[in-house]
């Protein structure tokens, strides 16, 4: 007799599935963000591994300060649309399935645009104990550039 491991669902569904992949998670400090941005912790530095990575939801209008990576990061835009800027340069549009690979000491901000939610799984590599090097804030005037 054969044993069926797995359930097989014969009826298609067409509905959307609109279940976020990981919880919204706890408030981010406001010295380093503007606007409503929560983080839910996915893995931390150990032994095996020279990261840590988090889900980092931004309500509209949420952003990060300037900010430095030692080490460099990497972000995967798992839902929404949002922002990438790298200091001297246009902001970017991302949007879910985006990946931005963000080299060392790159001054840079991230976040959601004026109208929509933005979360991302951010991969952030250590340099002996630090991680990040957090600056001024987005201004309102750079933050509405970005947004045209």
């Amino acid at each position: 007799m054969a044993i069926s491991l797995f359930a097989c669902n014969t009826k298609t569904d067409h509905t959307m599935n609109t279940a976020e992949i990981f919880p919204k998670g706890e408030p981010l400090p406001k010295e380093w963000f503007t606007g409503d941005a929560f983080l839910t912790p996915l893995v931390a530095k150990d032994k095996n591994n020279d990261f840590s990575a988090g889900s980092v939801t931004f309500a509209p209008g949420a952003r990060t300060n300037w900010h430095t990576h030692p080490k460099g990061q990497v972000l995967l835009v798992i839902e929404g649309n949002g922002l990438y800027q790298e200091k001297g340069k246009p902001a970017q549009a991302i949007k879910k399935g985006d990946v931005v690979n963000i080299p060392e000491n790159i001054e840079h901000w991230h976040g959601a645009t004026t109208a929509t939610k933005m979360v991302h799984v951010a991969i952030t590599n250590f340099k002996e104990d630090v991680q990040v090097t957090w600056l001024n804030p987005v201004t309102e005037e750079e933050f509405s550039l970005a947004n045209k």
